[in-house]
């Protein structure tokens, strides 16, 4: 199965949907730790993307445009590093020739390109307690998958999230006001990693 651009469009509004329904929990989680404002800033974020990509017809234009709307519309570090996701992803189709239809190969280099365009914004990573614990772990198992079924590959790569912000409750937090806490940040899952995985859950759900 390959994933075609009204695929794509179902996977965003599930994401802002289950984004939504979550929007109190991940407030309350950055709260512990930061400004407690992750959920609405995630839900402002999300609304903008899915808005934008129900406009598109051509992956790599589309992406862009989701990537530099948020972007441009709103501001903050959770815009930014959305933007910059799927920006990236963008710029990785455009030399692969495709237009309204993703094979497993490409969508491969769709998340990669994605997750090169989040590290030239942060230099966090995996186990310094932030959404890299989800993002990282979910590109590597996509990539890893050998599957020539994007929803297989998207099924492991939500799994691989989820596993990733889990693991941050035993985590203690380099970024952000939360490093503040030292030792006393270990206890809570990420935010950013719990959402991040919230929204790879919904690209495996929402693809039929």
């Amino acid at each position: 199965m390959n994933l075609t651009i009204e695929n794509f469009k179902a996977m965003m509004n599930l994401a802002l949907a289950n984004i939504k329904a979550r929007e109190e929990e991940f407030s309350k989680l950055d709260a512990i730790a930061g400004d407690g404002d992750h959920g609405t800033a995630i839900v402002t974020a999300l609304s903008i993307i899915a808005a934008d990509a129900q406009e598109g017809t051509e992956f790599p234009a589309m992406l862009n445009d989701m990537g530099m709307g948020v972007m441009m519309k709103t501001s903050g570090s959770t815009s930014t590093l959305l933007g910059a996701l799927f920006m990236g992803m963008g710029e990785a189709l455009e030399p692969l020739q495709v237009t309204d239809e993703v094979n497993a190969a490409q969508l491969k280099a769709m998340f990669r390109g994605g997750l090169t365009g989040v590290q030239e914004q942060t230099k966090a990573k995996p186990g310094d307690k932030t959404m890299m614990d989800a993002l990282v772990p979910a590109v590597e198992a996509i990539e890893a998958c050998e599957s020539d079924d994007v929803k297989t590959l998207l099924k492991a790569g939500a799994e691989a999230a989820l596993k990733g912000a889990e693991a941050t409750v035993d985590m203690k937090a380099n970024f952000g006001r939360a490093r503040n806490l030292g030792e006393r940040s270990i206890g809570f899952a990420d935010a950013g990693a719990t959402s991040w995985a919230c929204l790879f859950q919904s690209f495996a759900e929402g693809i039929n």
